[in-house]
């Protein structure tokens, strides 16, 4: 798709201006995000730096103890989010009747991909899985309205199929389906549970995944090409104008399924301002497109970030520093009538940032970056309103409940610019001196 073709489908208006609409417009049927891979250089032990870090048990593995000689897998999973890390074995070791792959419990994975993709990128999710109704479908129509394939689908052992195709950067979407819809597996074909969900079990409350966010280069092309093939509309958008810093900023536009559960925000760069934008530095160290960041629902944030908080110095994850105490001392006037005074003070002992839209209030605090590069982060949420019922009765929150944060952007902004401000090297003569 070309610029010019891709900019009359996409112009950005700002928050202000922007009227948000459910057109219902999905291709093909998506049922909600199903997991997220990361391709790694040591599966074992990232797994395990997760498990211990999100409280997410390693329950099932494909590795060569289950018959698998291409790739070292581990499924963490806590509610209904699951995180999937996969390392390579070397070729060398796959029988001579293994015709490259077979016994591979995810077929499309690639030994030589995977390898210049550690290498380009370092830790980063390479696909975002989303279950649909039909993988066939999905990727037949997906590629018929521009998609760009990845990987055909493939049946797993008859009862689940998978295929790809090419989101940004290297990073795939993943479709998921399963045979049997009214008694279908908990993961994939080859995986075999593990006892360490038994030995020591962990859970600090995490559920779902809320939203994957990407950067790219350019805006207007990367969302035209998503909409394009998936049907997606926008759900939200905002400019440097809206979520900028006086020092850097970025554009951002968020696409929707059809229910809104499924929430594909992507960011980019923009340029002029005092300092190299956020979104350029990771372009920079990602060396390309990629997932900037994962938000995770939480059912209690406040029981989640202090479990994370007493490890953050030993395996855990480390979390961007809290925002000034006048930031607390407004947020009663923000948002006393939603959050008691007990819980803004729990708010400000662990960092939370507060923000609401006209549906709901949004709780968020990130992390630091999780591996060695200032890329990809996670982001920890919990929202709160916008409860409805569905046909059968059940009650269910709306998704995107609250917004995105778009109150806080120049808080987080500003914590990662000092960070970033900390990775560059000391001058010379500050070097010898030391």
């Amino acid at each position: 798709m070309g610029k010019e073709t891709a900019e009359l489908l996409v112009k950005l208006v700002g928050f202000k201006n922007f009227v948000r609409q459910n057109p219902k417009s999905d291709r093909f049927r998506v049922n909600r995000f199903h997991h997220v891979e990361f391709w790694c250089t040591d599966a074992t032990n990232t797994a395990r730096r997760f498990s211990w870090g999100l409280g997410m048990p390693i329950v099932a593995k494909s590795d060569l103890s289950t018959g698998n000689t291409v790739h070292a897998s581990y499924l963490l999973r806590s509610g209904d989010l699951r995180f999937v890390f996969t390392a390579p074995y070397s070729p060398s070791i796959s029988d001579a009747a293994d015709a490259g792959n077979s016994s591979a419990s995810l077929p499309t994975f690639d030994h030589a991909a995977c390898r210049s993709f550690a290498a380009s990128h370092g830790l980063a999710a390479r696909s975002i899985a989303v279950e649909v109704e039909d993988a066939d479908v999905a990727f037949n129509t997906s590629v018929a309205h521009g998609a760009k394939p990845s990987s055909p689908p493939v049946i797993l052992d008859n009862l689940a199929v998978i295929a790809e195709v090419q989101l940004y950067g290297d990073v795939v979407l993943r479709y998921v389906s399963y045979k049997d819809k009214a008694n279908h597996l908990d993961f994939l074909p080859g995986f075999e549970p593990t006892d360490e969900i038994s030995s020591f079990p962990l859970d600090y409350g995490i559920r779902r995944l809320d939203h994957a966010v990407g950067n790219v280069p350019e805006l207007a092309p990367a969302v035209a090409y998503v909409k394009s093939f998936t049907g997606f509309h926008e759900f939200a958008e905002f400019t440097a104008e809206d979520v900028g810093t006086s020092e850097s900023g970025l554009n951002s536009v968020v696409l929707a399924n059809n229910d809104e559960m499924v929430l594909l925000p992507m960011n980019e760069p923009v340029f002029g301002t005092k300092r190299k934008s956020q979104i350029q530095t990771y372009l920079e160290h990602n060396e390309g497109a990629g997932v900037q960041h994962l938000a995770l629902v939480s059912e209690d944030i406040f029981r989640t970030l202090r479990e994370m908080r007493k490890r953050s110095g030993v395996g855990g994850f480390e979390f961007m520093p809290s925002p000034p105490p006048t930031y607390y001392k407004n947020l009663k006037n923000r948002a006393g009538d939603v959050l008691t005074d007990e819980q803004i003070k729990q708010c400000e002992e662990l960092g939370v940032l507060v923000d609401r839209d006209d549906q709901g209030t949004l709780l968020q605090i990130f992390t630091k970056p999780v591996g060695d590069r200032p890329t990809i982060f996670i982001e920890i949420i919990q929202r709160v309103g916008c409860m409805l019922k569905d046909e059968e009765g059940k009650t269910y929150q709306k998704g995107g409940c609250g917004g995105f944060g778009k109150g806080n952007f120049s808080e987080l902004f500003k914590s990662i610019e000092e960070y970033e401000k900390t990775l560059g090297a000391k001058p010379v003569a500050e070097t010898a001196a030391a």
